[in-house]
């Protein structure tokens, strides 16, 4: 178990306690700006998740620039990545604060795509990560924060930011995955050991 193991074994771990922050039923205090306000428990949430979201990077980086790429590896960082958005989407949903068909859409074509790597990964092909990749985790990840913070600052003065990430990354996501699809669509058409 190497070090970038270890971050992203972290990151799962941290997925239960930011679900617990945002879903825990006692009545936490309020911080009050205007006609904003948000309970400490949330901004506990957020502040893990922005860490755990940020260690993303941080373990491929360091199983790269080490030579610690392992399969073990390839396996757990994916799985961290989705565990993470779905976990923090679906809580959003008990929540009120997003709808259930738009975390519906991001979880399935996070699935689809999961299982598609998987297919290469079992032929000895890793599939690289695309620059769509890339924008649909930086979208999700900002509509995300944007939704635990219950807009803000964008609240104070009327504009529905959260709303508008939402559908950002909802779009973005689906694009990503219908470009996946068809620049590997080789992976689903090979033979088991074609590859």
């Amino acid at each position: 178990m190497n070090l970038a193991n270890r971050i992203t074994l972290a990151r799962i771990f941290l997925v239960p306690i930011i679900m617990l922050f945002l879903l825990v039923n006692v009545k936490f205090p309020h911080v009050r700006i205007e006609q904003f306000s948000i309970t400490y428990n949330q901004i506990i949430a957020v502040l893990i998740f922005i860490v755990a979201a940020s260690t993303d990077s941080l373990d491929g980086y360091i199983a790269r620039k080490r030579k610690l790429v392992t399969n073990l590896g390839k396996l757990l960082d994916p799985l961290a990545d989705k565990l993470l958005v779905s976990a923090v989407l679906v809580s959003l949903v008990e929540m009120g604060k997003i709808d259930a068909w738009i975390v519906i859409v991001i979880i399935s074509r996070e699935f689809a795509v999961t299982g598609l790597r998987q297919i290469a990964l079992l032929e000895g092909h890793v599939m690289a990560a695309s620059k769509w990749g890339k924008w649909k985790t930086a979208s999700q990840i900002t509509a995300i924060i944007a939704l635990m913070v219950n807009n803000f600052p964008f609240v104070l003065v009327g504009i529905p930011f959260d709303l508008f990430a939402s559908w950002v990354a909802a779009i973005i996501t689906v694009y990503s995955g219908f470009d996946y699809f068809i620049k590997n669509k080789h992976v689903m058409n090979l033979e088991p050991g074609k590859m």
